[in-house]
């Protein structure tokens, strides 16, 4: 039941809006309650007054010890030009309710932040004079960070402004915690559009700018602004110089340092723990309507208990659901007798994400059938991975994967012509079920370095310190009249994460059970726990 309104109720109501935003503002301000509050000189005076200081946690971030190298490979290859790199802002989702923040992947890539800190923020390079002393030592850029200032309890934002205002979202780091936690020099963001537009021109010896255009329209506005009043007014060409940044910025992450690849390692574990507790859900859920989602639900409470979320929307896929590649809806019912199909990550809190996907029997053991499917998918797997040397490229670890597939389809009597054909550009009979890639990079991204150029990543060589996934599959849908009846409606998909090294690939995640008798017992252990 409703409240009931009173005439005391309407008179204050009538006050509120008497000191609501005026009819000239946009509606979205307007009819925004958060916008409803007292005005008066005396509330103003109040909330100003009596409240203790709230200081962030504030320490220097494991990152950041990383990021003078990565920026001074940045700056090399833009000398004497300014680089503009957004955090972005938060997205909205309907009306004035937002997505969680989360900064755009180049941003967290060049200042080590991670988490929710800093919307709105911008990491620019500014191009260092050829004088200048630090030139002489081979520096090119300083790099400087534009973020607004605390909100705190000494500001009227304290409690009027609802994206940083205290009040409103909790003690958040300001100019001085920022930088204490990445090293990088800070300035007010009420200084940047004085700072893009700076010696921008077209003459010799004046500055040009590229920036991450993309990530925050509100600075790419600026930065277009800057160049149309400084003879660089074709819209074309200033994107396409963007472009160039944001390649170089993608290619840049192909190769991870010391650091990158120990946050994946945490990713990876946390992963397993997300798995661990599917699993243990698993026997309440059988035939339980919607009951993807209820293993759904077990994965992502752990991506936020061990990280900052999930890296990418969980796939939950039971019976019928699984030959859907990108299956997210996750509201069929799990199975008994079916394979379960999962593909999960957890992104931790540097933004670094596992990609793994596991093939379950949710009555706890394989059938006949589904032991022959799951072990071609797994031979085509370490097919890949021993096709994956120092050295190698993209296009070995797919022909590898492909081949073990065409051949078993052959052998079933289910491809219509013979492997080789098949295989050959020509032919790809095969890929009727199997249409993805098998391996893709993965870091800050599920699908990291997706901007770099095809000759560094699909045609490039493999080597030490990239991060890729392997993941064959076999996707018989439902629907697929081409397909003996017992096996419409089976998806597998196997992938796991590698690191390259020197002496070859590393299976990163080693630790989470994949060979079918280990996957029996881990479903029997975790669904055991749950009952104890």
């Amino acid at each position: 039941m409703g409240d009931v309104v009173t005439d005391k109720d309407k008179e204050y109501e009538a006050q509120e809006a008497s000191q609501a935003p005026g009819a000239d503002q946009p509606m979205h301000d307007r009819t925004n309650n958060r916008t409803l509050r007292p005005r008066s000189d005396a509330f103003r005076d109040f909330m100003t007054t009596g409240w203790d200081n709230q200081e962030p946690d504030i320490k220097p971030l494991e990152s950041s010890t990383y990021i003078p190298a990565r920026l001074e490979a940045l700056g090399r290859q833009f000398p004497g030009e300014r680089l503009v790199i957004p955090a972005g802002q938060p997205k909205v989702r309907n009306n004035d309710d937002d997505y969680a923040f989360r900064p755009d992947s180049v941003f967290s890539y060049y200042t080590g932040l991670g988490q929710d800190y800093e919307a709105g923020a911008v990491l620019v390079l500014n191009p260092i004079d050829p004088a200048d002393p630090e030139a002489k030592s081979g520096a090119t850029h300083h790099a400087e960070l534009f973020v607004p200032p605390r909100a705190d309890n000494s500001t009227e934002d304290y409690y009027a402004n609802a994206h940083y205002g205290e009040y409103w979202v909790g003690p958040r780091a300001g100019l001085k915690e920022l930088h204490a936690m990445t090293g990088l020099e800070t300035h007010d963001i009420a200084q940047l559009a004085d700072a893009i537009g700076k010696d921008v021109g077209a003459e010799a010896g004046a500055v040009r700018v590229r920036a991450i255009r993309q990530a925050d329209p509100e600075v790419t506005g600026m930065v277009e602004a800057a160049r149309q009043a400084n003879g660089f007014a074709d819209p074309g060409d200033n994107a396409a110089e963007d472009d160039k940044l944001l390649e170089y910025a993608s290619e840049a992450r192909l190769v991870k340092d010391s650091f990158e690849i120990n946050e994946m390692r945490k990713a990876i574990a946390a992963t397993k723990k997300g798995f661990d507790r599917i699993l243990s859900r698993l026997p309440e859920a059988v035939g339980k309507p919607r009951s993807e989602r209820m293993l759904e639900g077990a994965f992502n409470s752990v991506a936020r208990e061990e990280g900052n979320t999930v890296g990418y929307d969980t796939i939950i896929a039971s019976g019928k659901d699984a030959p859907i590649l990108h299956w997210m809806r996750n509201t069929g019912m799990v199975g008994d007798g079916e394979l379960l199909l999962i593909d999960a990550g957890v992104e931790v809190e540097s933004l670094y994400t596992a990609d793994i996907s596991r093939t379950f029997p949710v009555n706890g053991t394989f059938t006949p059938l589904q032991r022959k499917l799951y072990q071609t998918v797994l031979d085509s797997q370490q097919a890949g991975f021993e096709a994956a040397q120092p050295g190698a490229t993209y296009s070995d670890i797919h022909h590898a994967c492909m081949r073990v597939i065409a051949e078993r389809l052959h052998d079933w009597g289910i491809l219509p012509v013979d492997v080789e054909e098949s295989l050959s550009p020509e032919g790809q009979q095969h890929r009727r079920w199997i249409a993805c890639g098998v391996a893709h990079h993965l870091g800050l991204d599920v699908h990291d370095c997706a901007q770099a150029r095809y000759e560094s990543y699909q045609g490039a060589k493999i080597t030490p310190g990239m991060i890729f996934t392997i993941e064959p599959g076999l996707y018989f849908a439902q629907n697929d009249l081409l397909l003996p009846p017992e096996l419409r409606g089976i998806g597998i998909r196997i992938e796991d994460d590698v690191l390259m090294t020197e002496h070859g690939p590393e299976w990163l995640s080693a630790g989470i059970p994949k060979q079918i008798e280990d996957v029996e017992q881990w479903i029997h252990q975790q669904s055991s726990a749950r009952t104890r």
